[in-house]
């Protein structure tokens, strides 16, 4: 990881609310963020749906653009304050061409696609309960990071029934 970051020619500043990318935009960077937090989200006819965080010492991607090159559906968004560094596609093609970090980039994308196929299946089988406590298990960090509102949409379920599980 250390390797990627230290790629980096550029840092970004991000207020609270703002956006790093928006829906329509192609974004062939990488981001490792600094400080603060991001969420992504898509927003679909009702409403705005999380579907990943990253905060201190993560990564971030808009991956479906940074793949192929394409827009994206994607919002990415600072929940508070944030400092990104970035990383560009080329940056990033040459850092896989050093030996051992292909590995690398592909045990990450297996991790990736295990943490998405954990999520559908808790959106997918699991009671408000059942994700809350997965969640909690698997991110702890999680709570600490993010305000309680993203959490909730995240998990699809009402602010009042992320507090009434927290409580309990």
């Amino acid at each position: 990881m250390k390797e990627i970051i230290e790629l980096s020619e550029k840092t970004l500043t991000l207020e609270r609310n703002k956006y790093l990318k928006v829906k329509g935009s192609i974004d062939t960077n990488i981001y490792y963020i600094e400080s603060g937090s991001l969420r992504i989200f898509v927003l679909d006819a009702y409403e705005e749906q999380t579907i990943r965080f990253g905060y201190k010492e993560n990564i971030i991607v808009a991956l479906d653009s940074f793949l192929t090159g394409s827009p994206s559906e994607l919002y990415i968004q600072a929940i508070k304050k944030t400092v990104v560094r970035v990383i560009s596609r080329q940056q990033f093609n040459q850092f896989l061409e050093q030996e051992n970090n292909q590995r690398w980039w592909t045990k990450t994308l297996e991790g990736l696609v295990l943490q998405q196929m954990e999520r559908e299946k808790d959106l997918l089988t699991s009671s408000p309960k059942e994700r809350y406590e997965r969640v909690l298990s698997r991110s702890p960090q999680l709570f600490q990071e993010i305000p309680n509102r993203y959490i909730a949409n995240y998990l699809r379920m009402s602010a009042e029934t992320l507090s009434r599980l927290k409580k309990s």
